[in-house]
């Protein structure tokens, strides 16, 4: 029995109280549906910036070549058995699902070999699913009628696909923008180089300009995972971080103490330059 079943039965309840007035009739003989079945799908960055169809295989309960199904003789049909109590407020009727059939109306006539006693058999299909892309980790999508298969005249159940994210190895998703960490030289940070990254797109190359100070961020616009609700795509935001060597030889570090005291390698902040709280205020405005 899934949630339908349970809320379905208050309509039964409040609909035997005729003897009260203003509750009205039972609800009649009422559609079983098949129960749901999920599944976990397993999903990388880029399958889930471009979106994809994936196609798994599922084994799910459906109706028996052969079975056939009769008239339930407990509640003729109805789906439902009355009782009628004599209570000191005059007679209370009660409608409840006829545990016979379960509410459908029929029973198992013809039951082939192999079935269970729904006339239900196991069955594994292939199904596709089209992923959209901008999905996140934990969500569920619905595949329509591609659950358990219900006896009789019931309708299927749904097929619940949960989304599961793969880490990758370079890029760190946060909502629908990316993070990359880049690390560069001295040397490059000095003088200013390009660096190639790697982007859920394909690598592209991006500029270092000379002097550019470790905590640097740079947004690439666009270039992040596209929104599920069609609002465009996220940015790429690539942290620099200057690389410090631990270990120096002898004439590396010589130049370096000569430098010690060099007003080109004194730390002067500039106004421009924004510090690691206003560089987080960036990342989420």
């Amino acid at each position: 029995m899934n949630m339908d079943d349970i809320f379905s039965q208050f309509g039964d309840i409040f609909g035997g109280f005729g003897g009260f007035g203003g509750f009205g009739g039972g609800q009649g003989r009422r559609v079983v549906k098949g129960s749901n079945l999920r599944v976990r799908v397993n999903l990388t960055l880029e399958e889930i910036c471009n979106g994809v169809d994936k196609k798994i295989k599922v084994k799910r309960k459906v109706l028996a070549p052969g079975a056939s199904f009769k008239t339930c003789p407990q509640c003729n049909g109805t789906g439902q058995v009355t009782r009628v109590t004599n209570t000191i407020l005059g007679r209370m009727q009660t409608s409840t699902v006829c545990p016979a059939c379960s509410g459908s109306g029929q029973v198992i006539d013809n039951r082939p070999k192999g079935a269970d006693e729904m006339g239900m058999i196991h069955k594994e299909e292939t199904v596709k699913i089209p992923i959209p892309a901008g999905v996140v980790d934990d969500m569920q999508l619905k595949v329509s009628g591609k659950g358990n298969e219900a006896p009789g005249n019931g309708i299927s159940g749904d097929l619940l696909v949960v989304i599961n994210e793969v880490p990758h190895k370079k890029l760190q998703r946060e909502g629908d923008n990316l993070h990359y960490e880049l690390y560069v030289s001295i040397s490059d940070a000095i003088l200013g180089s390009s660096k190639e990254i790697e982007t859920v797109s394909g690598k592209v190359r991006i500029k270092i300009e000379a002097g550019m100070q470790s905590g640097k961020i740079l947004r690439l616009r666009n270039k992040g995972i596209p929104s599920i609700n069609g609002y465009g795509s996220g940015d790429l935001l690539v942290h620099v971080n200057v690389w410090t060597p631990k270990t120096l030889d002898k004439k590396q570090k010589q130049f370096f103490e000569s430098m010690i005291d060099n007003e080109h390698f004194k730390p002067k902040p500039e106004n421009s330059e924004k510090s690691f709280f206003d560089r987080v205020k960036d990342m989420f405005s």
